[in-house]
């Protein structure tokens, strides 16, 4: 009697099976790499974003600190004194002088005459408009809006804040 080896008796791989099996892991490892080549790219994104958000809350903070109006003349009309980036520290300003106030190559410290290092590619810009809000009058109120452009470009970040003169 003559056995014949089964199909069920075989071991092993065939050579069409195992090249099968490389194509399919190489598809797939090109594609994780794809994707993790793009998040690689984009991983200092983050860290500009957040930057460009604490200088923006940052001036806000600073413009909302200032007095609402004049306390030599409260009745005079804004602007009074427009802020520069030379004049920040050494003039007094209520919150209107800041309507319009950019900067321009780099944000700058209150009182520094250079950029604060690592900022120098971001740029702020900030816009005071009158807004009334409920039960207060427009001329009670301002809403102040600081945009701060990474160095990627625009859009940027924009972030606002009431200041009432409560």
């Amino acid at each position: 009697m003559s056995t014949k080896p089964s199909a069920m008796s075989q071991r092993g791989v065939s050579i069409i099976e195992l090249i099968m099996f490389i194509v399919i892991i190489s598809v797939a490892l090109a594609g994780i790499m794809l994707v993790m080549n793009q998040v690689m790219r984009h991983s200092a994104d983050p860290l500009l974003h957040k930057q460009a958000i604490a200088a923006a809350e940052s001036l806000l903070e600073e413009i909302e600190l200032q007095d609402f109006v004049s306390a030599s003349s409260p009745a005079a009309a804004c602007p009074q004194n427009k802020v520069t980036t030379a004049n920040r520290t050494t003039a007094y300003h209520i919150v209107c002088d800041y309507d319009g106030f950019s900067t321009g190559g780099g944000i700058f410290s209150v009182n520094g005459a250079a950029p604060i290092a690592g900022l120098e590619n971001y740029n702020a810009t900030v816009t005071v408009t009158p807004s009334p809000l409920d039960n207060i009058g427009a001329a009670s109120a301002v809403l102040i809006t600081v945009t701060v452009i990474d160095p990627l470009g625009p859009p940027g970040i924009q972030i606002s804040g009431y200041r009432t003169a409560y």
